[in-house]
């Protein structure tokens, strides 16, 4: 077996494992670069290997770092078979066109208003891609062993983070190598908790937050006193979400808080038309979280679904003290950069981040306190009150990673850590050589291991 490194090195974002097995070619996820432009750029380059000579890959999640290039891996020759769990597949069905639909929207937009260096500017997938590459997903149940061919085999096992997450076993003869994907957190109000695995000889493990903890604070405390706060200056919460978990999670606390009255009876805007969707893939599948169904259909009617364009230009004309939870998370595109540029100049409003800022997203700039920010080609002051929801995370931190691993009775040759900053991923390495005494290696971009 050998194992390359096509992205997710040094950095959390662009999840690609190039898994040869003989004449077999696995790739493990397939995401989009984020954040620096360096990292962005990277996107537009050719693949490092020919995509038709791939023979399947086999998808984590649906979060874009993980999926997003999927569209263009097809459009470059990939033929084979896109294996994930079904929740996995119904939420790539609405990400997947969506992610096309921006980047068809953000490059007429740079065209409109001349603010590209090419000319003209062009997406790097379309809709009609995305929808194209949707016909190569097959779905695969949990805890299923499934023959790729007669010596390699393959399992998704739940991980957590968010709905239809999972780690990824893969055995070939004797030899195994397990894929954390994103480890999600134990004891989440939603999703399912992480579960426990016994190992393999090799292991890839993500290090989003190897070298931080999550901190004991009550969310529920923090988004009361952060709302309070803001409506008592007649202010309004701008919320850039991830439309898939982040802006469920949200949902489900405001939906507490209003119920137990801790938090006056504002609207609240559900303002992706992504993100309703999500939710309703939520309602759907009932057994891949812990909510009734009952709650379930309470927490989805906390808000009020904003669909079109002209609704969500509305919001932007409203004076009164209100909620809007629109993506993108990391404020890299969508509705959400509409409503930071009206609200964000005005100290009374709140602009709320819900976890992990990839370094060079707009995102990451407001949370470090940059006094404005570049959208559409215009520089936006930014005066509002900037607060981060850290311990809404769906990552785990190093010490519910530790606590995942300690459950191996297979113990592993060699681990490779990735999906993280390097300070991240080199605070994990420490860690696990301390604590189990394994072999570590952060492992460079496009570096290849003998297995």
């Amino acid at each position: 077996m050998k194992l390359t490194f096509l992205g997710a090195t040094h950095t959390v974002t662009g999840s690609k494992y190039l898994l040869e097995i003989n004449d077999k070619k696995i790739l493990v996820d397939c995401g989009l670069f984020q954040g620096h432009k360096e990292l962005r750029l990277k996107n537009w380059l050719d693949f490092p290997v020919d995509p038709a000579s791939i023979d399947v890959v086999l998808l984590t999640h649906a979060h874009l770092d993980h999926s997003g290039y999927l569209p263009l891996l097809v459009k470059k020759g990939f033929k084979g078979h896109i294996y994930c769990s079904s929740a996995t597949e119904d939420l790539c069905a609405i990400l997947l066109p969506d992610s096309g639909y921006l980047q068809e929207e953000q490059a007429e937009h740079a065209n409109k208003y001349g603010y590209s260096k090419h000319h003209p500017a062009l997406p790097l997938y379309t809709k009609d891609d995305a929808l194209e590459a949707m016909k190569y997903f097959c779905s695969v149940a949990f805890g299923y062993e499934f023959e790729l061919d007669e010596t390699t085999t393959f399992q998704f096992n739940r991980v957590g983070h968010i709905l239809g997450a999972s780690c990824v076993l893969i055995k070939h003869h004797n030899r195994s190598i397990l894929f954390s994907g994103d480890l999600g957190r134990p004891n989440d109000p939603i999703v399912h908790d992480p579960v426990i695995m016994q190992g393999a000889d090799y292991l890839v493990v993500e290090s989003t937050y190897g070298d931080r903890l999550h901190e004991k604070i009550d969310l529920m405390d923090q988004i009361e006193t952060i709302i309070n706060r803001t409506v008592k200056r007649g202010g309004t919460i701008v919320v850039p979400s991830f439309a898939v978990g982040r802006a469920q999670i949200l949902m489900y606390y405001i939906y507490q808080l209003k119920k137990a009255k801790r938090i006056p009876d504002i609207p609240v805007f559900l303002d992706s038309p992504m993100a309703i969707s999500a939710t309703k893939i939520y309602q759907r599948h009932a057994g891949d979280h812990k909510i009734s169904a009952k709650l379930c259909d309470l927490i989805c009617h906390t808000a009020h679904y904003v669909t079109t364009q002209d609704e969500s230009k509305t919001l932007d004309q409203r004076s009164d003290s209100m909620i809007i939870i629109s993506a993108s998370g990391m404020a890299t595109g969508g509705r959400v950069l509409y409503h930071i540029k009206k609200f964000g100049p005005d100290p009374k409003n709140t602009i709320l981040f819900a976890g992990y800022q990839a370094g060079g997203t707009r995102g990451d700039k407001l949370v470090r306190g940059l006094g404005e920010v570049k959208m559409h080609g215009e520089i936006i002051p930014i005066h509002a009150e900037i607060e981060n929801l850290h311990n809404i995370s769906a990552h785990a931190d190093y010490k519910e990673t530790l606590a995942w691993l300690s459950h191996f009775t297979h113990q592993p040759q060699k681990v490779f850590i990735t999906h993280g900053e390097i300070e991240a991923a080199k605070s994990l390495k420490q860690k696990i050589e301390k604590r189990f005494g394994w072999a570590c290696i952060i492992p460079r971009y496009l570096q290849s291991e003998q297995l």
